[in-house]
């Protein structure tokens, strides 16, 4: 069985975690802790978990939103972390104590009976990978911070079961805002985050009969809805839209099952 749940998301911070059970063993990465250790260790215990039921931490890029506590949450807890070479040298290559794994695109990584699949997408981050993580059986791809879908990237979307998937602003909520001009500039340019006409666009290219769940994620508090998200996500879906998921910054979404 897999399942998935996010602890938050959005500008705030970002942590999702991922379980496989097969055979009585439970397998758990968590992707991103971008909180501080004790905002994080609550959320866990929200979802029922504790730091230690964690095998491995995953980052995807070194903004402190998805970087946060990994390194204080590693010592503590003597957690492996695997991230980029980019990543690890844009933080400056701190020491985790042997603990570091440096990841890259097209390798996978097993976390037990999880397999990590990271891949590159185009982010204003050193070297940001984003995942597909599968049990053999499902699959789930987690997708946000990137300014636009490669074919790399949709080519590494195939068949899933899930997506967690970045919808991050409205066009014309953030083109209205009070964000100086560079800030408008980075979050809609092609290195910056998706739109939610962007993120539809994903959403209906990777769609086919198997996708149970696509939970909308990293929502801007300043610059969408989740009203917005989930009218054009059913729409792309040709699902209705009550039926539509959206991640919160303050509590993340319940487990979802594959």
């Amino acid at each position: 069985m897999l399942r998935f749940r996010s602890l938050g998301s959005g500008s705030t911070g970002n942590a999702t975690v991922v379980e496989a059970v097969s055979d009585g063993r439970t397998s758990r990465l968590l992707i991103d802790c971008g909180f501080a250790l004790r905002h994080l260790d609550a959320r866990l215990a929200r979802a029922g978990l504790a730091a230690g039921d964690i095998d491995a931490i995953f980052v995807t890029h070194e903004h402190g939103d998805h970087i946060g506590c990994a390194h204080a949450l590693s010592r503590r807890d003597r957690i492996p972390v695997w991230m980029s070479e980019g990543t690890w040298l844009a933080t400056g290559g701190r020491d985790f104590e042997g603990r570091l794994k440096l990841a890259r695109d097209g390798a996978d990584i097993h976390v037990g009976d999880l397999v990590v699949q990271p891949f590159t997408v185009p982010h204003d981050a050193r070297e940001p990978l984003q995942l597909r993580c599968t049990d053999g059986a499902r699959s789930l791809g987690v997708l946000t911070d990137l300014g636009h879908a490669t074919p790399h990237v949709l080519a590494q979307l195939t068949r899933l079961d899930a997506l967690l998937l970045e919808f991050n602003h409205d066009s014309e909520m953030l083109a209205a805002s009070a964000y100086p001009p560079f800030l408008k500039l980075r979050v809609g340019g092609n290195y910056g985050h998706l739109s939610n006409a962007a993120a539809a666009a994903i959403a209906h290219a990777v769609h086919h009969d198997g996708l149970r769940h696509v939970l909308a994620a990293h929502l801007s508090e300043q610059n969408n809805r989740p009203d917005i998200v989930r009218r054009m996500l059913a729409d792309a879906l040709g699902a209705h839209e009550d039926e539509m998921l959206a991640a919160s910054a303050a509590d993340g979404s319940p487990w979802l099952d594959l």
